[in-house]
């Protein structure tokens, strides 16, 4: 093995922004890796990560080669008949080849490829010293990050994602010699910018972390964001509370410090009949701060702020923290208050005056055209549809609201708050917020039928709106988010079992927005149901099963019933049996499609002549009247392990009986009888896409 000794690299910067933070890292990290094997210099990377703080990127390897391998190369001459003459001796063409390669003619090997015997040059050369390789592998990792707008400053015309102050290479004990950024590389790195003022020394890589830690900053984001979880709870523990830890803002908090320090706070207990969620939602978005709940999970007056010091003076912090969320909740408490007096009548009555889309009006027709939608799901699903009417005439009320107007993530949560305080019925007010359910990839659908009911209505419209308008995703285009509301609409209608006919209810939310196209409808159903490939492929389920399902088309009414089916399929795949009648049915597929038009409705029994066909015949009736309950109870799986025991008499058939008999009639008869056993099984899926055959 190749001596090897580890490596450090380090660019210290001005604060890095947080959320970009880690993807900056692992591309640098990745970057680097990327470099050495490109060289092929040997390196272990075994429990190597990156490393990062706010103001540093860093990559640490625990062992690198020292030098690149023997570099081997061939060079291709001419071919023997044009380096040798008639005589065996070496033209002028071999004689250049030679020279210009640097070999005796004597050291020239021959290769045959497809034209015939040629010369080759095979040399060999030493490999370079890694270190004289760094400089370039780190400039080039530095060049493919991913910066979008990258800074310039002084009067430099390097420009990165933020201005750089140091840089720091090393491999083993000893300073590789580079230049990156327009800085020159050392061995001295930078502490805390408060608490440790003066150079940190690095003797070799493997005092890194430890050496940082005493100059207090902590390197290794796994490290530092367990040190915030632990300052966190135990401050919100101090306040006989806990905290809620949103994983995202715990990221990224953890990547604004590198000493974190929590710092326990409180505000007036007189905000707290401000709805909780707009108080949360400053906390976290705007100030970074992490709320504290008591026992019962109810907000209290404490919270939770990570400093990026250790300060002599704690109350000092606090009464920044305190002060700065202060105006914020008198904002929100006026917001609150205003609305209350406003009322969530009066907001709806101002959607009139709010466009939704030039072409599908404002959004009070919107809530019109959502509330005829609501109330026709409703009916068939037995949910009250006056209710739905209702909550869909107040689901966009809240978009006239100051909170709203000021929080927009709290659209529908404050409708919730608005119509409770008219003395709306509870179901009717939780709709009006859970019908925005799932927000996001991963979250619950709405919980009860009737906010189920108003998302289906809700995504529907904006759905059918956003075709009619032409405003259809194109590559990375979705202005409507019109992906994310059919995934939507899919999930609930799957999830929540919702046994409703797809596309009647497309072709009623076109209707709503003046579209009566049948093939708009069928269009949009496609776009629906696709939106599902990746959902169910996230469940295990692969293409081809997808595709047993989908490719019914307009068979299978509704979404309910898709997923009933996909599933049944699934199982059936694991089936001994499966492999082999999917083969079947996708040759009996073919052989259909080439006579289409000529298969007889019925099968004639005299016209059974093989005691194959005869069997198969037997076996399919026995099979049709025992799956025909099955079929009605959409018991698909059922259906498909009945189904499954014909393998040894569709083999039987297959083996001993010529499908296209010389004579028309049988001939016709036995397409018959494979026709009956391919619908048998299209009456759930298309099992032939299960095929491979």
């Amino acid at each position: 093995m190749a001596d090897m000794k580890s490596l450090l690299v380090e660019i210290g910067t001005e604060e890095l922004p947080p959320k970009a933070l880690p993807e900056l890292a692992r591309a640098f990290f990745d970057g680097v890796c990327a470099g050495l094997e490109k060289r092929g210099v040997e390196f272990d990377r075994t429990g190597a990560a990156p490393l990062y703080s706010p103001r540093r990127l860093a990559v640490l390897l625990p062992a690198v080669a020292l030098q690149q391998p023997t570099q081997k190369s061939d060079s291709l001459g001419p071919y023997k008949n044009i380096g040798l003459d008639a005589q065996g001796q070496p033209t002028q063409a071999l004689v250049g080849f030679a020279a210009k390669n640097g070999v005796e003619i004597s050291q020239l090997q021959t290769v045959t490829d497809g034209k015939g015997e040629r010369f080759v040059a095979r040399t060999e050369k030493p490999g370079a010293a890694t270190a004289d390789l760094l400089p370039e592998i780190i400039n080039e990792a530095v060049k493919a990050l991913p910066i979008p707008k990258p800074m310039r400053w002084g009067n430099r015309d390097i420009a990165f994602v933020r201005p750089a102050h140091w840089l720091l290479v090393l491999l083993g004990e000893n300073v590789v010699d580079a230049e990156v950024l327009g800085l020159r590389s050392d061995r001295m790195s930078r502490g805390h910018r408060f608490h440790h003022g003066k150079p940190v020394w690095i003797s070799v890589p493997e005092d890194y972390v430890d050496a940082m830690r005493q100059a207090y900053v902590l390197v290794d984001p796994v490290e530092r964001l367990a040190r915030v979880r632990e300052e966190i709870e135990s401050a919100a523990a101090r306040a006989d509370g806990v905290a809620r830890v949103a994983q995202a803002l715990l990221q990224e908090v953890s990547c604004l410090v590198e000493w974190p320090r929590a710092i326990l706070c409180s505000f007036e207990p007189q905000f707290l009949r401000v709805p909780h969620e707009a108080l949360i939602s400053t906390m976290e978005s705007n100030q970074k701060f992490f709320p504290v709940l008591n026992r019962e999970h109810r907000l209290t007056e404490h919270f939770v702020g990570i400093a990026n010091i250790e300060s002599s003076d704690p109350s000092e912090v606090r009464k920044g923290y305190e002060r700065v969320i202060r105006p914020r909740f008198a904002d929100a408490q006026f917001f609150f208050d205003e609305d209350l007096k406003q009322g969530i009548e009066s907001m709806r009555e101002g959607l009139a005056s709010v466009t939704y889309q030039q072409k599908l009006g404002s959004y009070a027709d919107k809530t019109d055209r959502v509330a005829t939608l609501a109330s026709a799901i409703a009916h068939q699903v037995g949910v009250d549809a006056e209710m739905a009417r209702r909550a869909a005439q107040l689901s966009k009320a809240d978009l006239q609201s100051r909170m709203v107007g000021e929080f927009p993530e709290l659209q529908g949560i404050m409708g919730r708050y608005y119509a409770t305080a008219i003395g709306e019925t509870g179901d009717v007010a939780d709709a009006i917020d859970h019908a925005y359910l799932p927000r996001f990839g991963g979250d619950a659908i709405a919980p009860s039928r009737l906010s189920q009911v108003l998302a289906v209505a809700e995504r529907l419209d904006t759905l059918a709106g956003g075709f009619a308008a032409g405003l259809k995703p194109s590559g990375n285009k979705d202005p409507f988010a019109l992906r994310r509301n059919a995934l939507g609409l899919a999930r609930t209608l799957v999830e929540g079992q919702i046994d409703c006919a797809l596309r009647p209810l497309l072709t009623l939310a076109n209707a709503g927005v003046g579209q009566a196209d049948p093939a708009a409808t069928e269009e949009l159903a496609g776009f629906i149901i696709e939106r599902l490939r990746s959902y169910y492929g996230d469940q295990g389920l692969g293409n081809a099963q997808f595709d047993a399902v989908s490719t019914l088309g307009d068979a299978v009414e509704s979404l309910a019933d898709f997923d009933q089916r996909l599933k049944a399929i699934a199982e059936f795949a694991k089936l001994p049996e499966a492999p082999a009648l999917a083969a079947a049915n996708k040759r009996i597929r073919n052989i259909l499609r080439k006579n289409e038009g000529v298969v007889p409705d019925s099968i004639n029994a005299a016209l059974l002549v093989e005691p194959a066909e005869k069997a198969l015949d037997a076996a399919l009736a026995e099979a049709i009247n025992d799956t025909t309950p099955l079929l009605a109870a959409r018991d698909y799986l059922g259906v498909l392990r009945r189904l499954a025991q014909l393998r040894e008499p569709v083999d039987a058939f297959f083996d001993g009986v010529m499908v296209m008999a010389d004579d028309a009639a049988v001939r016709g008869n036995r397409l018959a009888l494979l026709r009956r056993l391919a619908d048998r099984f299209a009456a759930v899926a298309a099992v032939e896409q299960l095929s491979n055959a």
